[in-house]
């Protein structure tokens, strides 16, 4: 480990967090594209894969990037240039920039999981979702809608499913396992958020179909290791995956500064990721860390003036608010790490 990296005040939270009765937590700190430190706590194995919520978003985000990178996919251009149903309802002049910065006004669209999976199902509900605010005007967290338009953005112009085009043009090329569509028969060793919950929240949270469809605004499983490599990525671009503009401006450049009513705070968006302060006190110990956070206290961020990436995953807290302000103070203690 190299030197300058004082991980005991990290390891210190995690043990701390399940002497508190946390069932399990994993840890993952990155630097010059390799894991340098790395730990399970409580009832989980080190290979143990967690469902990572709303972490995802950035993953797909990125396979998006490349469509850009292609020439196939124009963000200034309305969505329904690409998919023409998606006018229905007012929604013609909709961009893909919009949905990207979740400015586009449907943040309470539905997609029922079997809907989702389905192609045809898929495009018929988009067609059918209403707008709830001008588009541009506000911004509003889209929890789930707008990463299910950038899903048939991604079948559409690379002529697959999104779960292989993130597999193939994505995670593969950069060493990591398949994160979106894992089958049933695979899913074993996956720490569910709230694995102690009863079965009403497990209706509510029906984590073998997210899983298993891919749902791209929260359906990826991985290890913290897999997650803080995935934001070395980001900082190196290995390969030169991304094209470097398109990656500088989808990790640093700042699109959206509307306010978030949710945290009374810039939405500090960029094509992909929350930069700096946004999100409540998130990267409040930054002005340049990007990442994005997930239901249940899921992080994962790089920061570009140490070079450090880091992952934290945590299950089993019932509370709505401890697992968020518990994932807010290991990311804190993450970002004082290096020079």
């Amino acid at each position: 480990m190299p030197q300058d990296l004082d991980i005991g005040p990290l390891q210190e939270a995690a043990e701390k967090a399940i002497a508190d009765g946390l069932v399990a937590c994993q840890v993952a700190v990155a630097r010059d594209r390799e894991i340098v430190w790395a730990r399970t706590f409580g009832k989980a194995r080190e290979s143990t894969r967690f469902w990572i919520a709303s972490a995802t978003k950035p993953i797909v985000a990125s396979a998006v990037w490349l469509l850009m990178d292609e020439g196939k996919l124009e963000i200034e251009r309305p969505v329904a240039h690409y998919i023409p149903e998606f006018a229905a309802h007012g929604k013609q002049d909709v961009t893909v920039e919009q949905v990207l910065l979740m400015t586009c006004g449907f943040p309470a669209a539905p997609m029922a999981a079997a809907d989702g999976a389905d192609p045809e199902r898929r495009s018929q509900q988009l067609a059918e979702w209403r707008l709830e605010y001008p588009p541009g005007t506000r911004y509003v967290y889209h929890g789930m809608s707008a990463h299910w338009v950038l899903a048939e953005l991604i079948e559409r112009l690379a002529a697959q499913p999104f779960c292989d085009f993130v597999e193939e043009r994505i995670t593969r090329p950069l060493g990591l396992p398949r994160v979106l569509g894992i089958p049933r028969a695979e899913q074993s060793h996956i720490a569910q958020l709230l694995p102690e919950a009863g079965d009403e929240v497990h209706e509510l949270f029906d984590y073998a179909t997210k899983i298993e469809i891919g749902e791209p605004g929260g359906g990826a499983v991985m290890t913290a290791s897999d997650l803080a490599l995935f934001y070395q990525a980001l900082l190196h671009n290995p390969g030169k995956l991304w094209k470097a503009d398109t990656l500088a401006d989808g990790t640093g450049n700042v699109r959206c500064r509307l306010p978030d009513p949710l945290m009374k705070l810039p939405a500090n968006r960029t094509l992909g990721v929350v930069v700096g302060p946004g999100f409540g006190a998130t990267w409040a110990a930054s002005p340049t860390a990007f990442g994005w956070p997930g239901v249940g206290g899921q992080i994962g961020f790089a920061e570009p003036a140490t070079g450090v990436s880091f992952a934290f995953f945590q299950v089993g807290d019932l509370d709505t608010v401890s697992p968020f302000v518990r994932g807010v103070g290991m990311t804190n203690l993450a970002l004082a790490l290096g020079p």
